[in-house]
């Protein structure tokens, strides 16, 4: 008797087990189950016990039939097909956009990037004092050229490099002023000679003394071409971050036949702005005021291990300050191969 009752208990299992799925599995709306009734596959169950199939009563169907459907419903077309894999309208994506139509791909600035107006704070006031000084000095200047015998040595000396740099034209133009002042000027850090992280110089003050850091040289070089003739137009004073020695510094750019120029005091050799890749533009300076860099629509998003790197803030969030600072040795390697931020 006892195995007729272990039977039975097991035959009873089965049959509560079978209910159980019956109730719970495929628990699907009629409003879907009507919506997916174009795209439905039949599905036969494995073989009864008896021998004869099953038919199930459930129905199978695909999403991407479901929205064709759909598609069709709503007057898309016969042969209307849309994919689940597709973004739908509305959704948050990490992709990089299209580019709208109309944009240009790059900046007219330095790096081809663009620029706009960085809000008022210690850059302005730096570069209004040292306006304010140049423009003093220019009266020195013309005193100079009116009465050589009453030019101090210093301003006498910036003049002959002024003279020397007009003499040239085009590309040769600009790399006299880059040599001629790179050779004039001894580098030596702020905080050594003047006992503070950052101070900026006009170009007298820096050959009354002979030396000066990055700033000191961009400043010098940007007086001399524009008291050569060189448009101020066609001038920047650049402020970068090196990447490749992870250090501030600054530069002078000169636009010659549409291209910007890179004047370097750690180099005598003139550099295209696509050349180097070392740097992240952070602020230009000319006789417009400070601006921030920032990238066209067109340009690719930066890879992650670039992200550190990208350009400043907008002027919503003008959180990107000026430390002033860079290597105090000229012996860097050469130019790198990182990209610059595009």
């Amino acid at each position: 008797m006892a195995p007729h009752r272990s039977l039975r208990r097991a035959s009873s299992f089965v049959v509560a087990a079978g209910l159980a799925i019956s109730i719970c599995a495929f628990p699907v709306s009629r409003s879907l189950a009507d919506e997916a009734a174009g795209a439905a596959v039949s599905v036969d169950l494995a073989p009864g016990a008896d021998g004869s199939s099953i038919r199930a009563a459930a129905t199978v169907f695909t999403i991407n039939g479901v929205l064709a459907k759909l598609d069709r419903q709503r007057g898309r077309g016969p042969e209307a097909v849309r994919l689940a894999a597709l973004t739908p309208a509305g959704t948050a994506t990490d992709a990089p956009p299209a580019q709208p139509q109309g944009l240009p791909a790059a900046g007219s600035d330095p790096f081809g990037l663009f620029t706009f107006r960085a809000p008022d704070g210690l850059l302005w006031r730096k570069w209004r004092a040292v306006e304010g000084a140049m423009a003093r000095e220019k009266t020195v200047f013309e005193q100079c050229r009116a009465d050589a015998q009453a030019c101090p040595p210093h301003a006498a000396q910036f003049l002959r490099l002024v003279e020397a740099v007009k003499s040239r034209s085009g590309r040769a133009r600009l790399d006299e002023a880059n040599r001629g002042i790179n050779q004039a000027v001894r580098y030596v850090s702020d905080l050594s000679q003047h006992g503070e992280p950052d101070r900026w110089s006009t170009p007298l003050a820096t050959f009354a003394t002979a030396k000066g850091d990055c700033e000191d040289y961009a400043i010098a070089k940007y007086v001399a071409l524009i008291e050569a003739g060189v448009s101020r137009n066609d001038l920047q004073l650049v402020l970068v971050r090196d990447r490749l020695v992870r250090q501030d510094h600054a530069v002078l750019a000169a636009r010659h036949e549409g291209r910007w120029l890179i004047l370097d005091n750690r180099w005598s050799e003139l550099t295209e702005d696509g050349e180097a890749k070392r740097f992240t533009p952070l602020f230009a300076i000319n006789h417009d005021g400070v601006h921030l860099f920032a990238a066209p629509y067109a340009k690719r998003i930066a890879p992650d291990d670039q992200r550190e790197a990208a350009p400043a803030a907008p002027a919503a969030t003008p959180t990107v300050a000026w430390t002033g600072s860079e290597p105090a040795e000229a012996s860097l390697s050469a130019i790198d191969s990182l990209p610059l931020l595009l």
